[in-house]
C-alpha cells in the first residue's frame, strides 16, 4: 500500500494523534442528528398531552385561586375590590378554621393508628392459605369501591338517633347503650373514624397484599428452618421488606385525610359538623366561600389548604420517602 493510500484509509483523528495533537470529536452524522430529534419529538408527543392537562387542570386553577384570594369577589364579573392579604390573615386568625385544622390533624393521626395495624394484620392473615380467602378479600375491598354518597347516606340512616343501630339496641334490651352517634361532640369524631376505617381499610389491605406478593418465600422458609417463629419472621423479615409499601400507603392516607370532605358533608352537613366536632378545612372552605357568596375568601381557603398539603407532601418526601427513591437509583445515577 502506498503512503497516499494509507493516509486516505486512516480516519482523520488518527492523523491528529500521530502528529502529537489532541483528539477532536467529530460532529454527529446527519443520521444520528435525525435520530436525536426524532427521540425528542416522540418524548414531546407522549409527554405533551399529560403536561397540558397538568398545567390546565392543576397549576392554572391554583394560580387563579391565589389571584382571586386577593379580592373580595362574589363569584361573577371581574374582581375589582382588592383586599390584599386580608383574606389570608382572617383565615389564620379564625378560631373556626383553627378548629377545622385540628380536626384534620386528628383524623390524620387516627387514620394511621387505626387503619395501619388492622390492615397489616388482615393482609398477613389473607396472605396465608385459608378457606374462602377470595370471598374474604372481596368483602373487605367492597366498601372502598362504594360511592361516598351511598356510604354517607347509609351510615347517616343507621346511626341517627332513631336509626337502625339504636333501634336494634333497644330491641335486644341494650337501650342504655344507645347514643347520639352523630351529634354528640364526644362521640361524633369516633363515629367518623369508624366509618373512614370501614370504608378505606380495604384499599390498605389490597395494597399490603400486593407488597407481600413481592417478598420471596425463601426468606421466610430459611428463617423457619433456623427456628424463628411466625411472629419473629413477620417482625424481622416481612415488615421491614414491606416498608416501602407502608410508607406509600401512609402518604396517601395523610393527603386524603387533609382533604377529607365528602363523607363529612353528606353525614353531618356544613352546619352540624362544626357543632359535632367533625368539621374539616374543606368543609370550612365550602361553608365560608361558596355558600356564603364570598368566592374570594373561599379561593383563599383553597390556597391555604393546597399549601398545607404541599408542605406536608414535601416534608414527607424529604424525610420519609427519600430512602425509597434513593434506593431505586443506581450507583452510576448517584455519581451524576
Amino acid at each position: 500500500m502506498s503512503v497516499r493510500e494509507s493516509a486516505v484509509a486512516r480516519p482523520p483523528q488518527t492523523d491528529l494523534l500521530a502528529s502529537g495533537g489532541s483528539a477532536v470529536s467529530l460532529p454527529p452524522t446527519p443520521r444520528k442528528a435525525r435520530a436525536g430529534w426524532r427521540g425528542r419529538l416522540e418524548i414531546g408527543l407522549l409527554v405533551g398531552p399529560a403536561l397540558v392537562m397538568f398545567l390546565g387542570f392543576v397549576i392554572f386553577p391554583v394560580v387563579m385561586a391565589a389571584y382571586y384570594g386577593f379580592f373580595s369577589w362574589q363569584g361573577f364579573g371581574v374582581p375589582t375590590q382588592f383586599v390584599g392579604l386580608r383574606n389570608y390573615i382572617t383565615i389564620l386568625e379564625d378560631p373556626t378554621f383553627q378548629q377545622a385544622l385540628w380536626h384534620n390533624v386528628l383524623i390524620v393521626v387516627l387514620s394511621l393508628v387505626l387503619q395501619g395495624p388492622a390492615a397489616i394484620l388482615l393482609a398477613l392473615l389473607l396472605n396465608r392459605k385459608l378457606r374462602g380467602q377470595s370471598l374474604i378479600r372481596v368483602l373487605i375491598f367492597v366498601p372502598y369501591v362504594i360511592s361516598e354518597v351511598v356510604v354517607g347516606t347509609g351510615w347517616s340512616l343507621i346511626l341517627a338517633t332513631n336509626g337502625g343501630l339504636n333501634g336494634f339496641l333497644n330491641d335486644i334490651g341494650l337501650g342504655a347503650l344507645a347514643q347520639d352517634w352523630l351529634a354528640d361532640p364526644n362521640i361524633a369524631i369516633w363515629t367518623l373514624m369508624f366509618i373512614i376505617t370501614w370504608k378505606y381499610i380495604g384499599f390498605a389491605v389490597i395494597l399490603f397484599l400486593a407488597g407481600l406478593q413481592g417478598i420471596p418465600e425463601e426468606l421466610s422458609e430459611a428463617a423457619a428452618i433456623d427456628g424463628a417463629s411466625w411472629w419473629q419472621i413477620q417482625r424481622r423479615i416481612t415488615l421491614p421488606l414491606l416498608g416501602p409499601t407502608l410508607r406509600i400507603w401512609a402518604f396517601l392516607s395523610i393527603i386524603g385525610s387533609l382533604q377529607l370532605f365528602d363523607l363529612v358533608y353528606i353525614i353531618w352537613g356544613q352546619y352540624v359538623s362544626s357543632t359535632a366536632g367533625t368539621s374539616t378545612m374543606a368543609i370550612y372552605m365550602v361553608t365560608n366561600g361558596r355558600n356564603s357568596g364570598n368566592y374570594g375568601y373561599g379561593n383563599a381557603v383553597a390556597v391555604v389548604l393546597f399549601l398545607i398539603s404541599l408542605i406536608v407532601a414535601l416534608v414527607y418526601q424529604r424525610f420519609v420517602l427519600r430512602r425509597d427513591t434513593e434506593g431505586a437509583i443506581t450507583g452510576e445515577g448517584k455519581k451524576r
